[in-house]
């Protein structure tokens, strides 16, 4: 009987070897980001904790690491024609900006609903922007029409061997700095980083790789895990936030990644409000996910060395408030009361000196007389406070009622 011949496996997508030229190609024009261990979150979690900050490179991402290996290796005439991608966000700084040092031509097409200040961004890297559809794939559409019609190399955020190469830069610097890592959590949206630092891990042996991924976006998990969650709604890690993740990098998360991860958004808020509150650095959404997931599963990393990338630093100065804020009212430092009086003189001034006696700050005060289920002589307040931390409210929450109040904690989602 003949034997049957065994099957060639079918060389790599991206190689180690690719990852270290390139590298070598983009590093005197990248940040060279610090990789940092935090003690006081190693402390908090029960793991050894290094942080690696790619929140500082110029255009506050990683994103510039795969387009700059991208644009390098562009021949002259590419070049002379110039580039397109789609994108509202990181991948069109990071094409934009090393596109205008290169000397090349940039179009990037963004969504119609992408914020003013993004278009302005980018713009003012000197990127010609064409605002096209009303989601991201109407303006992936779009740009590899005018990629067709204009001669453009179309850059992919992810889904290019170049790109993913690039990316994978990040997990080269970690190592070098922290040969001990043996844990890698990297955010996970097309799946362009972490097929880029798992093609690194596993060249350097004895390290797992676990993706992570917003609960509302579970595109690479559901392709891993063979599930069928739903990939919608509004996250506050936008930046992961894709629906379908790329061919190739599916591939390489298939093979190279031990597991993946899934992220609440109260998670996600938490975390960024912790790297503000203890490391004094600002991350977006999907750059503070590694440490989500780090929090929400310790007892799966007690132990471990744990490299995280803080993948992105660009998030909304209005966005960031809400963050922060919401965080101070989990915490018990910040709390909206609502408490039931009756319509009558004096009436707020005697809940007002209980207020004082406890020491805490009144910040606003709401008074709600008509739309009520109470009687037309009750009244219902909305007082926002200030207090130390959360028992310092539960003993005011105790002199309320002692004082014969009828009081309750307007709960945050």
């Amino acid at each position: 009987m003949a034997t049957a011949t065994p099957l060639t496996p079918p060389p790599p997508i991206v190689t180690f070897d690719d990852v270290r030229a390139a590298h070598g190609r983009i590093a005197d024009a990248i940040v060279r980001t610090p990789t940092l261990k935090s003690k006081t979150l190693s402390d908090m979690i029960g793991a050894e904790v290094w942080l690696k900050f790619e929140n500082l490179q110029f255009t506050a991402s990683y994103k510039e690491r795969g387009a700059l290996n991208r644009l390098s290796l562009l021949d002259a005439g590419q070049r002379a024609r110039g580039v397109i991608a789609a994108s509202a966000g990181n991948h069109a700084q990071g094409v934009a900006y090393h596109g205008a040092r290169l000397g090349m031509p940039v179009t990037i097409v963004m969504p119609l609903s992408t914020p003013m200040v993004k278009v302005q961004q980018t713009e003012g890297h000197g990127a010609r922007v064409i605002l096209n559809g009303e989601t991201f794939d109407d303006a992936y559409g779009h740009a590899l029409t005018v990629a067709e019609a204009e001669g453009l190399v179309f850059v992919h955020p992810f889904d290019d061997p170049a790109v993913i190469a690039g990316q994978g830069t990040v997990a080269v610097e970690m190592l070098a700095d922290v040969p001990e890592i043996d844990t890698l959590l990297i955010p996970v949206g097309g799946g362009g980083l972490i097929s880029g630092c798992a093609t690194v891990a596993r060249a350097h042996g004895g390290i797992e790789v676990f993706g992570v991924q917003a609960e509302l976006y579970p595109s690479m998990y559901n392709r891993v895990r063979g599930t069928h969650l739903a990939t919608q709604g509004d996250t506050l890690a936008e930046g992961i936030a894709v629906k379908e993740p790329g061919a190739l990098t599916a591939r390489i998360v298939e093979t190279l990644v031990d597991d993946m991860l899934l992220v609440s958004e109260r998670d996600l808020e938490e975390s960024v409000a912790l790297l503000l509150q203890i490391e004094k650095t600002v991350v977006e959404g999907a750059g503070a996910a590694g440490l989500a997931a780090l929090r929400a599963f310790p007892e799966r990393f007690a132990g471990r060395k744990v490299g995280i990338v803080l993948t992105g630093g660009n998030i909304d100065t209005r966005l960031l408030a809400n963050v922060l804020l919401r965080d101070l009212a989990r915490s018990g430092r910040l709390a909206r009361l609502r408490i039931k009086l009756t319509d009558r003189p004096g009436a707020l001034y005697n809940v007002a000196r209980i207020f004082d006696q406890e020491r805490v700050n009144i910040i606003e005060v709401y008074h709600q007389r008509v739309f009520s289920t109470l009687p037309a002589k009750g009244l219902i307040t909305d007082i926002e406070c200030e207090t130390r931390d959360a028992a310092h409210l539960d003993r005011l929450m105790q002199a309320l009622t002692a004082g014969g109040y009828e009081a309750s904690k307007v709960e945050l989602a």
